[in-house]
């Protein structure tokens, strides 16, 4: 995979979330390598920026590690491992702690009194970034429509679960990041077109 050549944030992220999840969730690995796929696909929009929000990729769904979960809120878990263990950078953490909407999990969860105490939110571009894709990107790592992927959250958890009812609550979110950043990825292709 070319991101393990990589050098900066994502070289670590990668040797990181690759310790936590490989073995015991190959799943959420493949997963994890798709999304992060899909954050390589983004450098004409984020520039420098990338390599961080490839590590952000890499990182946010750890909290899903078994030894890792604590709240069951996988953000929220993965982030606090990443600032209290791994002492990882804040913007890390701040991204992995918020992705794909998970203001609204929290809320599900009676968790975001907790989640804003602990961690402020990431400016809107990087976040949007992430959400794209994670949210354009299935178990497998293969990539989708973000309401495929939406689709097969609520098939995967059933329509009563807490999951299922914080992605309800946030599919406009979700989709209108995903809708911003497939639009600013038009303009690149355009630009580089034209």
């Amino acid at each position: 995979m070319p991101i393990v050549g990589r050098v900066g944030h994502s070289e670590w992220a990668y040797g990181l979330a690759k310790d936590l999840l490989e073995t015991t969730l190959p799943r959420r690995w493949a997963h994890t390598q798709g999304v992060a796929e899909q954050a390589e696909s983004l450098a004409g929009v984020l520039g420098a920026e990338t390599d961080t929000l490839i590590a952000a990729c890499l990182l946010h769904d750890i909290g899903y590690a078994p030894d890792l979960v604590n709240t069951g809120m996988h953000q929220l878990d993965g982030a606090r491992y990443l600032r209290d263990v791994a002492k990882a950078d804040e913007q890390l953490c701040r991204l992995v702690a918020y992705h794909s909407c998970a203001d609204n999990e929290a809320r599900q969860r009676d968790l975001l009194d907790v989640l804003v105490k602990e961690f402020e939110q990431e400016r809107v571009d990087l976040s949007r970034a992430l959400t794209y894709c994670d949210m354009t990107t299935g178990p497998d790592g293969r990539h989708l429509d973000v309401l495929d992927r939406l689709a097969e959250i609520h098939s995967r958890y059933g329509p009563e679960h807490v999951v299922s009812r914080s992605i309800t609550d946030a599919t406009p979110c979700i989709v209108s990041s995903v809708r911003s950043v497939e639009a600013a990825l038009a303009d690149v292709r355009q630009a580089d077109a034209g």
